[in-house]
């Protein structure tokens, strides 16, 4: 493994963990279509991202802590992913099929199997799960039957992620290896964020029965002291505001549960962006006073949503909040060349400035 490689490895999965931060919400508009949305957080300085298109027959080979060495595997569908660090390390993608993926990273919580060289022809890298799954398999179940086929192991000692996997019907699992063993949880509500797991983070939602969308009512303290509501939007009263996994997590569920549906997939793609948006954190807040970077504007990386029956994804990110599409059916897979590009040719955030007369 080339040292460029370790560092770039280290630079995303090191243990400074308060600096990882991602939130993942799922949307189906009236017609049918159905959104898997995200953000991706880094707070330690730029995360070099690219998207990434995989042709259908491409040769692909896994890292392992040793080398490149690992499982080779053909490309069965072609693949557009957003990729972090390396073009192998798609953190978010979507295939001709219609099946979507992404990490999340999982600290403390799973653990995978030892690696052993002696296994590499089935040795995966967890930062390569995304790619592998992607370009090989069109369902869930497929997904499912095929992973005790692989051995997933860490690149970095100290990090760990987990899966979420959905397809266009709207079904969606989560993928935690723990111990070793993989467990699917099927993830109705379409939530995720990062440690502890996704059973415990169900359960945690029970701590706020008491939320509700809307306002409450007034009330009397007694018979002399009348509570109102200071203004709208008191059902949330006591909804967490913290960038931790748990409170991002109880967050995301109300807020998404809450929102209206769509009549469109497009204009379900941008309520998605509108509702992530209120999950972009700061680079400050992460750090002690004078400690932050000054060298990026937002710990928010990019923030990405896959039309999953359109098959289309779409990205902005801290630098160009402009959302840009990647359309995979105007690509013909058995011809293009696999490539990957910044997510930013240019880090300018363009300003319209209106002329009046």
């Amino acid at each position: 493994m080339t040292k460029n490689l370790l560092l770039g490895i280290a630079a995303v999965c090191g243990s400074t963990f308060q600096a990882v931060a991602c939130t993942g919400i799922s949307l189906t508009s009236r017609d049918g279509s159905y959104v898997q949305a995200r953000t991706i957080e880094w707070a330690r300085g730029v995360l070099q991202s690219e998207y990434v298109i995989i042709p259908r027959d491409r040769q692909l080979t896994s890292f392992t802590p040793t080398g490149v060495n690992g499982l080779t595997f053909t490309a069965k569908y072609g693949v557009v992913g957003l990729a972090v660090v390396q073009k192998e390390f798609i953190a978010e993608g979507i295939n001709e099929a219609g099946l979507s993926a992404g990490l999340f990273f999982f600290p403390h919580y799973g653990g995978y199997e030892t690696y052993d060289a002696a296994q590499n022809q089935r040795t995966l890298a967890d930062l390569q799960v995304t790619e592998w799954l992607l370009s090989q398999f069109s369902t869930i179940d497929e997904v499912k039957a095929a992973l005790s086929s692989v051995r997933v192991v860490g690149l970095e000692t100290t990090a760990v992620v987990h899966w979420r996997i959905g397809e266009p019907s709207g079904r969606q699992v989560v993928l935690e290896i723990i111990n070793g063993q993989p467990r699917f949880y099927e993830n109705k509500l379409g939530v995720l964020t990062n440690s502890p797991g996704f059973d415990w983070q169900m359960t945690n939602l029970n701590n706020y029965v008491n939320l509700r969308s809307g306002s409450t009512t007034a009330q009397w303290l007694g018979h002399d002291t009348e509570l109102v509501p200071f203004g709208a939007g008191s059902g949330f009263l006591g909804i967490p505001g913290d960038v931790t996994p748990p409170s991002r997590f109880v967050r995301a569920a109300f807020y998404q549960s809450s929102a209206p549906r769509q009549d469109s997939a497009l204009q379900t793609v941008l309520q998605c962006f509108r509702i992530l948006g209120s999950f972009e954190i700061p680079i400050g807040i992460e750090f002690s006073a004078g400690e932050p970077p000054t060298d990026i504007p937002s710990a928010t990386q990019w923030t990405s949503a896959a039309d999953l029956m359109n098959r289309k994804i779409y990205y902005n990110t801290m630098y160009n909040s402009a959302i840009r599409c990647i359309d995979l059916r105007q690509i013909d897979f058995s011809r293009v060349k696999y490539r990957s590009v910044p997510l930013d040719e240019t880090k300018h955030q363009s300003v319209e400035t209106l002329t009046i007369r």
